[in-house]
């Protein structure tokens, strides 16, 4: 990539001589802002020509916004316009610029996994997808759908619910599944392999929309288990006909000439978007989607519409050869370009003009329209139960003014070892992330934690970094805006001790109106300055739910940073000593079995079959393990 920098004085002087560097080529540009952070990334026929455009035009939302942030430009050539769209969404699923149209929490959508690799595969809800050998169906927009649909499936085809690459259980006898009709127990041999993996084959099918190939294949059973009068399995054959059927009749919208289509539908308002997906497989709705996507920009519905296809067509596990979309998308002839480059195949997109295909577009487009509506009412309904919350909260503490930032410190060790401390920050009733700090703190004498002195010791941190951040300048290296808020509240997690001991600290923020209490956990009772009784908030008053939600994240906060230094420190000692166990296998060993502990007390069988770790290496390292002594 090139980053065509500078060295004048100016900024505007830099960025005029990147952009006389730019190529006149089609490619990819990435804006880039003071801390190095890319904001924007864009594709163009033109690099220069398109780069330019942002700067003549400063009045759009995006040019008051985006152009004041850049500092540096940088630009990838490439050879077609169908691949700048590729490469443009792969830097925004790398970097999610804040200005890019984005799938909110992209990264979360669950799928339908099936483990090909094994001899009896499992079918399984996960959001991961990260295994060549095993086929994965998404993503799904609805965790709750999914499992809904795995619990469908086994109904009808039966395969095993069991963890592990072996089905069945140490007591060699069928669990309760097989005695329900949910499991066909191949633990115990009641069905071949080739049975069994007939019947994964029959879950591909149904996720892949092959309906009519599946009642086929289920009807002759049932008529060739008649035929040998096997009339339990013909009649086990039936209630699985009756299944499919009820459940496609009721999912019905078109005539089965529709064939296979994706209608993709999307409602814009400002920077709020909504996409809806209806896949129609043989004249059945066998999914329908919901997305919502981030639009800073307040881009208009041909650019939302552009962007979302990329983006949910680069991850979805099939792109069927037709998609049906809005006339007023006018999505560009290079989006279906790319798509058909990621098919291997052609893909036509195109405006439903009549018949049954309009009638599910103009499905999708009231459900995205709906879908945008309701997302506006319980964003609107949740921002006025935060400012009840901050104003009741606020009447409460008797304050001057409503505390729209609220910050929590807990502690957190292990018998007086690895001890930190958290900083959560809630702005407007709500969690700010990015403000968020972690603290390592001294160890405790002997062993024996002292939670009064770490807590003294990370308010005093705490209010000489805002001393320190207080007068430096934004535009500083060293500048930590988090650090450099004067917060309304300090909220310390424990009682009158810990109050005290956050007093001794913060007695600069006490001289500048800051309010410090703390919330005791077993009646959550709120300790204030001043009072030897304290405050006993009702169970559903809004403003002790606000201290709650704050304080239990803060010690979710602590806690997760606790367990990282426990578990490095755990095991530097073991897995580094062990031969054939490099930080690939260490960090799948970690993933694996979820803690240093569950590792160490793993089987043989268990750590056989933990994914990506050789047999070999595995029976090995259990040899290590017990030679030792863990």
């Amino acid at each position: 990539m090139a980053d065509t920098d500078g060295n004048d004085t100016t900024r505007e002087q830099r960025l005029a001589q990147q952009r006389r560097a730019l190529p006149d080529q089609p490619g990819v540009y990435l804006f880039r802002n003071a801390k190095g952070t890319v904001i924007y990334v864009g594709k163009a026929k033109s690099i220069k020509k398109r780069v330019a455009s942002h700067f003549s035009n400063p009045s759009t939302q995006v040019g008051r916004d985006l152009l004041p942030m850049i500092e540096r430009i940088e630009s990838l050539v490439v050879t077609t316009e169908s691949e700048a769209l590729l490469a443009e969404q792969n830097f925004i699923k790398q970097y999610k610029p804040r200005f890019n149209i984005r799938l909110r929490d992209d990264k979360s959508y669950p799928y339908i996994g099936i483990s090909l690799d094994e001899d009896y595969p499992r079918v399984y809800f996960t959001r991961e997808r990260h295994r060549r050998e095993r086929v994965y169906f998404g993503p799904y927009s609805n965790a709750k759908r999914v499992r809904e649909t795995l619990d469908l499936l086994g109904k009808i085809f039966m395969f095993r619910t069991c963890d592990g690459p072996e089905p069945g259980r140490r007591s060699g006898s069928p669990c309760l599944d097989y005695y329900i009709k949910r499991c066909t127990a191949p633990c115990v041999g009641y069905v071949s392999r080739q049975q069994y993996r007939d019947a994964i084959d029959g879950v591909v099918d149904f996720l892949s929309g092959r309906y009519r190939q599946i009642e086929r294949a289920i009807e002759g059973s049932m008529r060739q288990a008649a035929a040998e009068q096997r009339f339990e399995d013909a009649a086990l054959a039936r209630n699985r006909l009756r299944a499919i059927r009820s459940l496609l009749e009721r999912q019905r919208v078109a005539n089965e000439s529709v064939g296979t289509i994706d209608a993709v539908a999307l409602a814009v308002d400002g920077t709020e978007a909504n996409a809806q997906v209806f896949q129609v497989r043989d004249g059945i709705l066998s999914d329908r989607q919901s997305f919502y996507l981030e639009n800073e920009a307040g881009d208009e519905l041909p650019a939302v519409a552009e962007a979302f296809l990329l983006q949910y067509y680069g991850d979805a596990i099939a792109i069927p050869p037709l998609i049906v979309v809005q006339r007023d998308a006018a999505v560009p002839e290079t989006v279906a370009e790319a798509l058909a480059q990621r098919r291997g195949g052609p893909v036509e997109l195109r405006a439903a003009e009549r018949g049954d295909k309009r009638r599910i577009l103009e499905l999708a487009e009231r459900n995205a329209r709906l879908a945008l509506d309701q997302e506006r009412l319980r964003a609107e309904r949740r921002r006025h139960q935060r400012v009840e919350a901050l104003e009741r909260l606020q009447e409460a503490l008797g304050l001057d003014a409503i505390p729209l930032r609220v910050e929590c410190f807990d502690i957190s060790n292990l018998g007086g070892t690895h001890t930190v401390a958290s900083m959560v920050v809630f702005e407007g009733g709500a969690p700010k992330k990015a403000d968020y700090r972690r603290f390592t703190l001294r160890e405790g004498v002997d062993g024996v934690p002292d939670d009064f002195a770490s807590m003294e010791e990370v308010l005093s941190r705490r209010l000489a970094q805002y001393e320190r951040q207080h007068d430096r300048s934004p535009h500083d290296e060293a500048y930590d805006a988090s650090f450099a808020a004067l917060p309304n509240v300090v909220v310390i997690d424990g009682g009158k001790g810990q109050l005290s001991a956050g007093l001794r600290a913060l007695e600069g923020f006490s001289r500048r109106g800051v309010a410090v209490v703390s919330l005791a956990k077993r009646i959550e009772e709120l300790f204030v300055p001043g009072r030897a009784a304290p405050i006993v908030l009702p169970h559903d008053a809004p403003e002790l739910q606000l201290l709650q939600r704050v304080r239990d994240e803060a010690h979710r906060f602590a806690i997760g940073h606790h367990r990282i230094r426990r578990d490095r420190a755990m095991t530097t000692s073991v897995l580094d000593r062990l031969q054939g166990i490099g930080p690939a296998r260490k960090r799948a060993l970690l993933q694996h079995f979820g803690s240093p502990e569950a590792f160490l007390a793993a089987t043989r069988e268990q750590l056989e079959a933990v994914p990506g770790l050789p047999g070999k290496v595995a029976r090995d390292l259990y040899a290590q393990l017990n030679k030792t002594g863990h």
